[in-house]
This record gives C-alpha cells, sequence and structure tokens, in this order.
C-alpha cells in the first residue's frame, strides 16, 4: 500500500508545532520511526511533506525530508511552493532540483500562507510541475494554526486553477474537509484534480479507541462515503494518513471503514502509483 501524505520533518509554518517532537531528533532516529510506522500499517510507500524553511541551498525545503529518505525504503520527497519566492535565481535553483528526480510532487500550503490558488506568486510553480510531468498538491479545509486564513484554503480556489492549467494534476488534500462536497465537486468537474483523504483523524491509538470518540468518527465516515458517492470518481482518491498525527494502522482501518471494499485497491495503491509514477 501506499501512503501520499505523511510528515518526518516539523512543517516550520506559521503557528504549527512539530507535530511530534520526535521529528526534531536525529535523521537516523526518524528514519527508525518511519519504518516501523510504514511496517505497521502494511505500506511499501511513503510520500513526505518538505518543510517551510526555503533557501539558496534547499530552495522546496526538503534537504532534510531527503537525508531520511535515504534510510527509509520507498519514502519519497514532496517540496513546498513558496509564492513569495518568484524571482529567476530562486526559480532556476527549483527547476534544477525537480530536474534532478528528487522530488516527486510540489505542495502549496494554502491558508497557512495567504495567498490563494489563483495568486500569481503559484504560477511559475504550475509551470515547472508542468515542464517536469509532477503533480502539484494543495493544503485544503481546516488548519492547525490560528494564524491561517481559512478563505484561502476552501477547495472551489483550485476549480480556477485546474482550468487554467489544463496539463497540471492537482491534488486537493483532506477532501477539503470540512467542505467535503465541495471537494468531491471540483473532483467530480475537472479531469486534473484528485483529492486524498489524509488528516480527517488526530490522536494516538487510544484517544481514537476512546468510546467516547465513537460518535464522531462515525461522523467523519459517512461524510468521506457521501463526498466519494458524489464525486463518481473512485480513481481520483489517494490514501493519506498525515502520520504523526495518527497511527498508521488505526487511519488505514478507517478509511477501509470509509471507501467501499470494491475500491480498496485503487485508493490505497492504484491511483497513487499511476499519479506519482511510483513502481
Amino acid at each position: 500500500m501506499i501512503d501520499m501524505h505523511i510528515h518526518c520533518v516539523p512543517p516550520n509554518l506559521p503557528g504549527v508545532g512539530p507535530l511530534d517532537v520526535r521529528l526534531r531528533d536525529r535523521a537516523e532516529n526518524v528514519a527508525k520511526l518511519v519504518r516501523e510506522a510504514m511496517k505497521a500499517g502494511g505500506f511499501h510507500s511513503s510520500l513526505a511533506m518538505g518543510s517551510y524553511t526555503i533557501s539558496g541551498n534547499d530552495p522546496l525545503g526538503v534537504n532534510r525530508t531527503l537525508e531520511i529518505a535515504k534510510l527509509v525504503p520507498g519514502l519519497h520527497a514532496i517540496g513546498i511552493a513558496d509564492p513569495t519566492r518568484t524571482d529567476r535565481e530562486h526559480l532556476d535553483l527549483v527547476d534544477q532540483t525537480l530536474a534532478s528526480r528528487r522530488v516527486i510532487a510540489l505542495k502549496a500550503y494554502l491558508g497557512y500562507l495567504h495567498f490563494a490558488p489563483a495568486d500569481p506568486g503559484y504560477r511559475p510553480y504550475y509551470e515547472l510541475a508542468e515542464k517536469h510531468g509532477l503533480p502539484f498538491i494543495f493544503h485544503t479545509g481546516d488548519t492547525f494554526s490560528p494564524y491561517a486564513k481559512l478563505k484561502y484554503a476552501h477547495p472551489l480556489g483550485v476549480d480556477e486553477v485546474a482550468v487554467d492549467h489544463p496539463n497540471v494534476r492537482f491534488v486537493m488534500a483532506h477532501v477539503g474537509n470540512p467542505w467535503m462536497i465541495d471537494a468531491a465537486e471540483v473532483v467530480y468537474k475537472n479531469f486534473n484534480v484528485w483529492t486524498d483523504l489524509s488528516g480527517l483523524l488526530v490522536g494516538s491509538e487510544d484517544e481514537l479507541s476512546d468510546p467516547d470518540a465513537a460518535m464522531a468518527i462515525e461522523d467523519v465516515v459517512n461524510r468521506v462515503r457521501a463526498a466519494f458517492r458524489y464525486a463518481e470518481r473512485p480513481n481520483r482518491f489517494l490514501y493519506g494518513s498525515d502520520w504523526p498525527l495518527a497511527p498508521m494502522p488505526v487511519y488505514r482501518n478507517f478509511v477501509r471503514r470509509a471507501i467501499p471494499e470494491e475500491h480498496h485497491e485503487q485508493v490505497f495503491v492504484d491511483n497513487s502509483r499511476l499519479l506519482f509514477g511510483l513502481k
């Protein structure tokens, strides 16, 4: 199986902590955590988000992720698109990094950064994603930061750039939660938009197994089912967990409940394998 949305480094976004203090540990120790989590969940590949630590020698915030990936078979890096950096020198560095094939996709942190998908600052990154044939991921929906602005993270904003950039494959993280039906409409309407199922439950195994959490979890399961039916595109939904925000085995079982069994192979394996070109 493929988990296309995890974190192995702190995201370093405004108002966001490390997600898990263990991600600040030495690369060897973090790699051990990732390997153990993937083994426990039954995942042979994972895609890890970068860090918003953009610099001249790390234009996509992936250096630490790549360091950890060397120690974790099947781990791939996703770079961060910074809409405040559109100078030619920076974009040339991004172009070179993408050409090296060390990065498997780009990501924009909508809401955390106060830029809409159609902001001109993102356009050069869409063009580079098209040039290198890489998917472009958006954070959509609720955020972990009180400094984020939700209007920028609404999934309907993705519709505009999907139309304007038809040769770019876009992914909306988190099914735009809580605007799941809106996200499903964007997937239904646009042939070049996918969505992932990550980050819909957050907590430890004990917290998510608590009887008091059962009703809330059932509510999320039903909303995912409704969005999945509405979109009518089982080939556009991708499995992701947002680990370490939830244990991989627990989150895997949650998604298995929410998605009809006949589509498990697509959602857990085939859709991500085809979209990201994984072997």
